[in-house]
């Protein structure tokens, strides 16, 4: 798997999700500093709760420049079968059948991108899961709460 084109998937939907945020914490700036948005009471409150707004939408930019630089800084190790899962792993797990791909970054758990015609999931080491995989191996089974047993088929 060619995990520098992986990354790059991952680093484009992360900056699509930053432009989103930087948008709407423009826009709440611009709501908050607004002339309408000047209090016409002393309990009217709209022009607090949007400034409110856009230092939220501007910490969430903030987070998502960090995540970005992360995974730009980070290396992706070559796995064997042998070797134990850790950060930068994309994990295959299969149960019932059914396969699921998960890779194993710094941070952004959840997030979902769609590589070579698969959904890869990205999972944090702080994850139910990612607690689970890191030291495993090709083979070794995991089981999660809610979960069916799960067994590791490939590590890339």
């Amino acid at each position: 798997m060619d995990k520098a084109r992986l990354r790059q998937v991952i680093i484009e939907r992360l900056n699509t999700e930053l432009d989103n945020l930087t948008r709407a914490a423009l826009m709440a700036r611009d709501e908050a500093t607004h002339e309408e948005s000047k209090p016409e009471n002393q309990y009217d409150m709209h022009a607090q709760e949007a400034a409110y707004l856009a230092e939220g939408q501007a910490r969430l930019a903030a987070e998502s420049q960090a995540s970005i630089a992360l995974f730009q800084g980070m290396e992706f190790p070559t796995f064997s079968p042998a070797q134990p899962i850790a950060l930068g792993a994309v994990v295959t797990l299969e149960t019932a059948g059914r396969k699921l791909r998960y890779f194993l970054g710094p941070r952004n758990g959840g997030l979902e991108v769609t590589f070579d015609g698969l959904t890869i999931i990205v999972i944090t080491p702080q994850s139910p899961i990612g607690r689970q995989l890191i030291g495993r191996k090709v083979g070794d089974a995991i089981a999660t709460p809610g979960r069916p047993s799960q067994t590791i088929v490939a590590i890339d």
